[in-house]
């Protein structure tokens, strides 16, 4: 019989957020694969690093992070190779996933490869989405309200067109597109509806209302959390102003 690929959602960054069952699967299991950046350590991994075992065997997958292409493909077609030796023989296989695997997870593209040959199960967890609202303190949605979710390197019409229609917007991956986002939000007249969270769950975790941020850029892991509804949350909310000098100091894609 060949092993299970499970697919796990380690969640934002707080290691206790998450769940039980990523919890037991994980530490019960002989081998563990992670996403890595050819330019530092992997962050999934440092979210459930103390329940590592060393007697586990890590595969580390290995995605250059970098403004230029490349070969993403080659990238996951050797991980899928590699992971699906152990599977072959056996061994049930651990893949980490920053957040929630299938909400813009890195675990889709194995998925895609090898759920077809190997039994796979997917066990979900707590995305950046839901971990900022929380840390905002403002209902991403209720009601009849649109929530859209728009990635940062989305062109400005596309963007503005998003905004237009939706109730509340999420916008992820903001980075090096932190300035032509924040104007494409102001042109749309929503600066003051704009939450901006970085890190959140971590200990150097910002919330700051979009406004007052002064960067030219920000870190991979931040968000914008905007609300146009129904609802009179966004007048109710206090959104802290204050951000530290060396908050902003690392750039992401």
């Amino acid at each position: 019989m060949s092993g299970t690929l499970f697919g796990i959602g380690v969640g934002p960054g707080d290691p206790e957020l998450i769940s039980l069952k990523a919890h037991r699967i994980l530490t019960s299991a002989k081998v563990v694969a992670y996403p890595a950046p050819d330019d530092g350590p992997s962050f999934a991994r440092s979210i459930v690093a103390e329940y590592l075992s060393p007697k586990q065997t890590e595969i580390e997958i290995i995605v250059p992070m970098r403004v230029a292409r490349f070969p993403a493909q080659d990238v996951y077609d050797k991980a899928a190779d590699d992971i699906a030796e152990y599977l072959k023989s056996g061994e049930d296989v651990v893949v980490l996933c920053e957040g929630d695997p299938f909400f813009y997870g890195s675990f889709m593209y194995l998925f895609e490869r090898l759920s077809d040959k190997f039994p796979v199960e997917i066990v979900p967890g707590i995305s950046s989405l839901m971990a900022s609202a929380a840390a905002l303190q403002r209902p991403l949605a209720a009601r009849n309200d649109v929530l859209t979710i728009i990635p940062g390197p989305l062109n400005e019409e596309a963007m503005l067109a998003q905004l237009e229609m939706c109730d509340a917007a999420a916008i992820i991956k903001v980075g090096r597109h932190f300035d032509r986002i924040r104007d494409t939000i102001s042109k749309a007249g929503l600066l003051n509806n704009a939450g901006y969270l970085e890190r959140v769950t971590l200990p150097n975790q910002q919330v700051i209302a979009l406004g007052d941020v002064d960067a030219g850029k920000a870190p991979y892991f931040s968000i914008i959390l905007i609300y146009k509804g129904a609802e009179n949350w966004v007048q109710k909310q206090k959104v802290p102003t204050q951000i530290s000098p060396d908050a902003l100091g690392d750039a992401g894609e």
